[in-house]
């Protein structure tokens, strides 16, 4: 029997969040001695709860409102942290914290899956941290032309210059405008699960876009019950979900996210029965 470690996954709300379920499934599998718990926190708390816990921490997965909170109370952090300004997992170990984001592979993971490999021309709703993931990912995929709705005039402006920095023409819009793009090769929405954008999507958009919902509770959200209405190809919430978490195992287990797990296809299918 393996060392008991403790890891857990902090935000607010956290009640409804399944990477307790994908986690346990993952450790169980692995032989691994591990416990995975869910906790409620917000940004306040945050390094009060970093500074009290002992040497059984291996790790936290951070979701709402968290992955921008928790980088000043960090050692380091990976590249891809960087780059986006937000991080969604934490490791411990050698008296040190580091962090990393999985979203922006967990991203291009489930897209690959799906067989989204290319897009050129891409729509993002939302200007949070997880909006700025999804920024990345698309340049991944070759974007060359990313518009960012959102509701608050100016709310795109870091990802405008985040786009600056990556090689992407950036520009951001009004919510109004979804219903006027007539077409794209990727739309993303990382809007929270059962908001009313209050726009329908152009019948364009919806026949050529791919539709990545981050959201995955409540399912169908509003959104992608419209695209799949009108015929248009969804990617569901939960492949993002997934394939940040396996990422997320790999550091918590090896300490690399390029570091594949012994079995690792055994390990993605007990994880995806897990939340299926």
């Amino acid at each position: 029997m393996s060392e008991l470690r403790r890891l857990a996954v902090l935000g607010s709300p956290i009640s409804h969040s399944k990477s307790p379920l994908l986690h346990r499934a993952a450790y169980e599998r692995l032989g691994l001695d591990w416990r995975y718990s869910a906790v409620e926190m917000d940004g306040d708390r945050l390094g009060e709860f970093l500074g009290g816990l002992d040497a059984s921490w291996r790790g936290l997965s951070l979701t709402m409102p968290l992955k921008r909170d928790v980088l000043p109370l960090l050692d380091s952090i990976d590249e891809v942290a960087a780059i986006t300004g937000a991080a969604n997992t934490v490791l411990f170990g050698d008296g040190a914290r580091r962090g990393f984001n999985t979203d922006v592979g967990g991203i291009v993971r489930t897209l690959h899956e799906a067989g989204v490999f290319e897009a050129s021309r891409c729509v993002l709703l939302g200007g949070g941290a997880t909006a700025a993931s999804a920024l990345v990912a698309m340049s991944d995929l070759g974007a060359r032309e990313v518009r960012v709705l959102v509701r608050r005039p100016g709310a795109a402006a870091p990802l405008v210059e985040l786009g600056s920095r990556l090689g992407v023409q950036v520009g951001e819009g009004g919510l109004a405008e979804f219903a006027t793009i007539d077409r794209a090769d990727l739309v993303v929405s990382t809007v929270p699960g059962g908001t009313d954008l209050g726009v329908a999507a152009s019948a364009g958009l919806t026949s050529s876009a791919a539709l990545l919902d981050v959201a995955y509770d409540p399912w169908p959200s509003p959104l992608a019950a419209g695209w799949i209405a009108g015929g248009g190809t969804v990617v569901h919430g939960l492949g993002m979900l997934l394939h940040q978490a396996l990422l997320q195992v790999r550091i918590f287990v090896n300490g690399d996210p390029n570091a594949p797990l012994d079995d690792e296809d055994a390990v993605l299918g007990v994880m995806r029965a897990a939340v299926s």
